[in-house]
């Protein structure tokens, strides 16, 4: 699925959890693991990374490391484009004296430029845990059929033991459907049939694709979209929630707010860009 993955490093104290956790997903995978740091290269920097390769069981030569100066952006999305890099790791940071994440101005113009897809971390740990309560965006998209089916897989390489497949109702077909003075029974019933049709479409979807091994339960939610991606995230504590790319949304999908932004900037869980 990844020939080749990413992580940007900077010489911080979660730079070793980052790398173990980059070396988790290379052994799941079989990919070849690249680290790209965006700075001046000097020997102390060299030995420092070179201890903690050796402490993590990965030999220096192993690990393609390369160093660029310049706009950090442009130079982790160049490094990716250079070495066909299929999936990139970044490291979220934690708002100071609230439990909350954020991604930096940077992370944020490379989870939207980037050409690979973008696992964002907010919490790693040595020794590295598997992610089991996984949460895939399943709201009807152009992108969202690959999304779902680039989802199971990394659930299934993975040996995820929950797969949450979380859907919409947009809230301004739920108006136009309810604008009428139909009963309370016709509303439900409306709103029982918009359920039924997104479960439908996320069904249809999935009986094209491998489910092996996987438990997957479909959820259908009206609501902002952003809040209840995260409000559900956080009450089933998932480890990860997986969407697709925002250059996936069609035309009139841009004519209403996608959150985004909300959720980059309080992330309920690690989070995954298919792109």
């Amino acid at each position: 699925m990844y020939q080749k993955i990413a992580l940007a490093i900077a010489f911080s104290p979660r730079m070793e959890a980052l790398i173990a956790e980059a070396k988790r997903l290379t052994e799941i995978f079989e990919s070849d693991l690249v680290l790209i740091h965006v700075g001046l290269k000097t020997t102390e920097l060299e030995d420092k990374l070179a201890e903690i390769l050796l402490k993590q069981g990965l030999e220096i030569n192993s690990v393609n490391t390369i160093w660029k100066e310049g706009k950090p952006t442009k130079m982790i999305l160049q490094a990716c484009e250079e070495e066909k890099v299929d999936l990139l790791m970044l490291g979220a940071l934690k708002k100071e004296g609230i439990l909350t994440y954020y991604l930096g101005s940077v992370a944020r113009k490379v989870i939207r430029k980037s050409k690979c897809s973008v696992l964002t971390l907010i919490d790693p740990m040595i020794p590295p845990t598997k992610f089991s309560k996984v949460v895939i965006n399943g709201t009807q998209l152009e992108v969202t059929p690959k999304v779902i089916a680039q989802g199971l897989k990394f659930c299934q390489a993975e040996g995820a033991a929950q797969v949450h497949i979380l859907n919409e109702i947009k809230l301004y077909g739920l108006q136009m459907a309810t604008a009428g003075e139909g009963s309370e029974d016709e509303v439900s019933s409306t709103r029982r049939k918009l359920v039924q049709e997104e479960i439908r479409y996320v069904q249809e979807i999935l009986d094209g694709l491998d489910q092996t091994g996987l438990k997957i339960n479909i959820k259908v939610t009206a609501g902002k979209w952003a809040v209840e991606l995260v409000r559900y995230c956080e009450t089933i504590s998932a480890d990860l929630l997986i969407m697709g790319d925002e250059h996936g949304y069609t035309f009139i999908d841009r004519l209403f707010p996608h959150d985004l932004e909300e959720i980059l900037s309080e992330l309920p869980c690690n989070l995954l860009i298919i792109k």
